[in-house]
């Protein structure tokens, strides 16, 4: 009886601590869950910023002339009579031999120096979870502690030009030129006798404006570079259980193999993670994985220590290279810490076995 009531107590606990940590209502039987914070969702947006704004051209096209062709009068006519001739003086008459007209002077546009701030990555904010060392629970939940941390928003500075002035012209008045000829008119007429003496006439070239300075106006489109910005378009953060085989949360190997004291992934290695692990993450979002490291006992434990961190490290960071954000990933190497069978430091072993305890393995975590 006192053991029914111990079992009804477990239990009882088991069930009130589930419902406290959001457990899957209807779980199936013999299947195992793990908890995952789901990520951010972004998209990419392009934005137009003008960098130049439109403004005007301006081209001065010169003025038109023709030469005119003129018949002048230059000694009228007179008569001569004999005995008494006439007498003549000299007069100068002026006239206009080239037409004055309105010169135009272009002021050019001007511009000014501007920026605009733009913001290409927006601020956000996400929970993130740590385990504290020194943490005896065997539940893990009790040893998380959860920060809420906010990044800053991203922005940058698109230098543009403004409008200051526009183009403008301003007109000056150029005089025209003039010229004369010489008449001889008749200061004293001939007496006696009356000789008519016909007038002379000579042809003068003028230039004259057909059509005045003009000026022409060109529109010059503005100018636009465009962003590209990344916008939050869901808010991650929450926390939700998600199906798993229960053989991913124990250790599995990796069978991916290393050349010898190298830390590289070789093209081999690359495919199998591709197949393995790449799939898997994609596959669960917001889910965690751990890629532990283990080398043989030969050599120097802190050489094989360092190894087999580089080793867990570089296919982290392969993983990364693929899209997968680096808050999901811990790499840790053990060196000969954990050795699968007797091949310790000074125990004579195979080369088959000493093969065994050159590993990589992964496991799913649980927060």
């Amino acid at each position: 009886m006192k053991k029914f009531a111990i079992l009804v107590t477990i239990l009882f606990g088991a069930g009130m601590a589930a419902t406290a940590q959001d457990l899957p209502a209807n779980p199936e039987e013999n299947s195992c869950y793990v908890r995952c914070v789901t990520p951010d969702e972004f998209k990419t947006e392009e934005v137009r910023v003008m960098v130049r704004p439109e403004y005007k051209r301006l081209t001065i096209v010169p003025a038109e002339y023709k030469e005119v062709t003129e018949r002048v009068l230059v000694k009228e006519a007179s008569v001569r009579y004999e005995f008494s001739p006439a007498e003549y003086k000299t007069e100068y008459v002026n006239y206009d031999s080239k037409d004055g007209f309105n010169k135009l002077a272009i002021t050019p546009a001007s511009f000014g120096d501007g920026e605009e701030v733009i913001e290409i990555y927006p601020k956000v904010t996400r929970w993130e979870s740590q385990l504290y060392e020194g943490c005896e629970s065997d539940n893990p939940a009790d040893c998380q502690v959860w920060c809420f941390r906010a990044y800053d928003a991203q922005t940058t500075t698109v230098g543009i030009k403004t409008l200051d002035n526009d183009a403008s012209t301003s007109p000056t008045s150029v005089d025209g030129e003039t010229a004369r000829y010489a008449k001889q008119v008749v200061a004293k007429p001939a007496e006696v006798r009356e000789i008519q003496i016909p007038a002379e006439y000579k042809e003068i070239t003028k230039t004259v404006l057909v059509k005045d300075e003009t000026v022409v106006e060109e529109i010059v489109e503005a100018e636009y570079t465009t962003v590209t910005k990344t916008v939050l378009v869901k808010k991650g953060g929450t926390t939700e259980y998600r199906p798993i085989d229960c053989e991913l949360l124990e250790y599995n190997v990796l069978p991916i193999n290393f050349n010898l004291g190298s830390a590289a992934l070789t093209s081999t290695a690359r495919s199998i993670i591709d197949k393995n692990l790449l799939k898997l993450m994609v596959d669960n979002p917001g889910t965690k994985i751990e890629i532990s490291a283990h080398t043989d006992s030969r050599g120097s434990k802190d050489s094989n220590k360092d190894l087999s961190s580089r080793r867990a490290k570089s296919v982290v960071d392969y993983l990364v290279s693929k899209g997968i954000s680096p808050d999901r990933l811990v790499s840790k190497g053990y060196g000969e810490e954990r050795l699968k069978n007797k091949c310790s430091d000074g125990v004579s072993c195979t080369e088959a076995e000493h093969a065994v305890n050159r590993r990589v393995e992964f496991r799913v975590l649980n927060y």
